[in-house]
């Protein structure tokens, strides 16, 4: 995501003051009871942050479908960001992106047998989820980026930080990232540190430890982003995978619509000497300009051994579009990314608390009936 310089960004500090009294004065009526929230009859597990996007909810929440589909039915609920649709809509493996968004399809073709819906409105949505019939109907609700849709009281929220921007040192909007204040870190019952160096040092445990400054009803874990061997975007065209150990000698144009592509950036420089880097802006829907751009760059280096490589999040847009021609398809790749807990005790702490939660949840619910 592209920042204004930090001089503009102080200049925005009266703004975000005002923000600051608005953000308040809102959470503190939900607080007092008098917005409506609502609590569900089912396990909403909430993953969110409290800064404007990159800081890896996708990963997480399917780290999450992962951890719970061997035991539970799982439903994904998300906002469906930038899509052109209204309403409820239900994601299937071939919906458009201008449908129902890039994260959700993204998440339904790799995960088709989860339960993937997109709404603005998180209370209807769950409301409709919990219509459905009993075979599809879903032991628990993954809400995707809900930590600010406090109309929905989570069973359990887990608050994102990305460790290259801490929230502790943030401000407010516009000056800052933070959609809300430090303080509401509060609400989370989980807070994972993300994108972190999988080499950490005991010092900079103690930075996040102590900068957090988290209660103790509070779990903190750290998670790192593990990135596989590159898939083509089109295996139509090239059914290859490229090891990224075999990435030395190539020349790499990097193209991504994302908000913080700097860990993908660091990664690749570690593996090949040439790397371009092409970054649009989150979720950038490509056209035939950006192609024109694309096609540019690859011109200029006078090398045969040239690739492009893309996010998985921005394969879902390359897919839809008419103007990429068969050249550009043959050399598409896309790098996966899967979630890494830092330490392996942190990982079986992890799941054990999530496990623990959506079984106490359905237990008591058994309980309510008799």
């Amino acid at each position: 995501m592209n920042h204004p310089p930090l001089y503009i960004r102080r200049s925005l500090l009266p703004l975000s003051w005002l923000y600051g009294i608005g953000v308040n004065l809102r959470n503190k009526l939900y607080d007092a009871h008098i917005l409506k929230q609502k609590k569900y009859d089912i396990p909403v597990i909430c993953v969110g942050n409290l800064t404007v996007g990159g800081t890896g909810k996708t990963p997480h929440i399917e780290y999450l479908v992962k951890l719970l589909s061997t035991k539970y039915k799982v439903c994904v609920l998300s906002r469906g960001y930038k899509r052109k649709s209204r309403g409820f809509v239900e994601v299937e493996p071939d919906s458009g992106v201008e449908e129902v968004g890039d994260e959700p399809l993204q998440i339904k073709q790799k995960f088709p047998e989860t339960l993937v819906v997109v709404d603005k409105n998180r209370n209807k949505a769950i409301e409709k989820i919990m219509e459905m019939p009993e075979d599809k109907k879903p032991d628990v609700i993954l809400m995707d980026d809900g930590y600010q849709h406090r109309s929905v009281i989570p069973s359990l929220s887990i608050l994102l930080v990305d460790s290259n921007r801490p929230i502790f040192e943030d401000k407010l909007l516009p000056a800052g990232n933070l959609r809300e204040p430090f303080s509401e870190k509060a609400r989370a019952s989980i807070v994972l540190v993300t994108k972190c160096n999988p080499k950490m040092r005991p010092l900079d445990f103690r930075i996040y430890t102590n900068g957090l400054d988290l209660f103790p009803y509070q779990s903190l874990y750290f998670t790192s982003f593990d990135y596989g061997d590159l898939k083509p975007v089109f295996p139509e065209f090239q059914s290859e995978e490229i090891m990224l150990d075999d990435l030395r000698k190539k020349h790499v144009i990097l193209v991504t619509g994302i908000a913080s592509p700097q860990p993908l950036i660091d990664k690749l420089e570690k593996k090949t000497y040439n790397l371009y880097p092409l970054l649009f802006g989150d979720h950038h829907q490509f056209n035939k300009k950006d192609i024109e751009t694309i096609k540019k760059r690859l011109n200029s280096i006078d090398k045969e051994d040239k690739i492009i490589v893309t996010t998985e999040k921005d394969t879902m847009r390359f897919k839809t579009l008419e103007t990429l021609d068969d050249n550009i398809k043959s050399i598409l790749y896309y790098i996966p990314v899967e979630v890494k807990f830092i330490k392996k005790s942190e990982k079986e702490s992890f799941n054990k608390k999530i496990h623990n939660h959506v079984r106490k949840y359905q237990a008591n619910k058994q309980l309510s009936k008799k």
